[in-house]
């Protein structure tokens, strides 16, 4: 698991070095990849997994609002025991100088694999995420998430996350 970990934590780094090279026309970015990586459930000592995922958000159907710049995303993550979680929802970006920060709602399809149960297909993601500019291009943040079912189903135990996130336009 540790050579896993180090491989991943490797290519996240590579790719942060070869990121800040890259220069791309403001106007022509439409698209934003964020590729994460994360502890799922940290606070289940029984349940906790290592989580990688991915997001998309198209700047192109971003709009300001009085809630800040709101912007559709749509991604998923799978943990190292099968679970699996895909959404859809919605994000704001709040930006003070270098920093941003990024609160986001998505309802998606959960599945347990060989992980936690919880509880009902359909769970809701909430996080906060603040990420740090590197160039006009690139960022790299931290965040954390609460997956619940909103008591839907038969239990609700609900799943804790904590992430490190690599944010690229394009």
């Amino acid at each position: 698991m540790k050579k896993i970990v180090s491989n991943i934590l490797i290519t996240f780094l590579t790719l942060c070095f070869i990121s800040l090279g890259s220069v791309a026309d403001e106007n022509t970015r439409n698209s934003e990849i964020n590729a994460y990586v994360g502890n799922f459930d940290f606070s289940d000592v029984k349940q906790r997994a290592i989580l990688f995922g991915f997001q998309h958000r198209n700047s192109q159907l971003s709009r300001e609002t009085f809630l800040g710049k709101l912007s559709p995303i749509t991604g998923g993550f799978i943990t190292e025991n099968k679970a699996l979680y895909v959404y859809t929802g919605a994000q704001a970006d709040f930006e003070f100088g270098s920093f941003t920060i990024t609160p986001s709602f998505a309802p998606g399809y959960y599945n347990q694999g060989d992980g936690k149960d919880l509880g009902y297909p359909l769970e809701f993601k909430s996080e906060v995420q603040i990420s740090l500019d590197l160039n006009d291009s690139t960022r790299l943040g931290m965040s954390y998430n609460h997956i619940s079912n909103a008591s839907l189903g038969s239990k609700n135990p609900g799943a804790n996350s904590y992430i490190f996130n690599f944010l690229k336009q394009f």
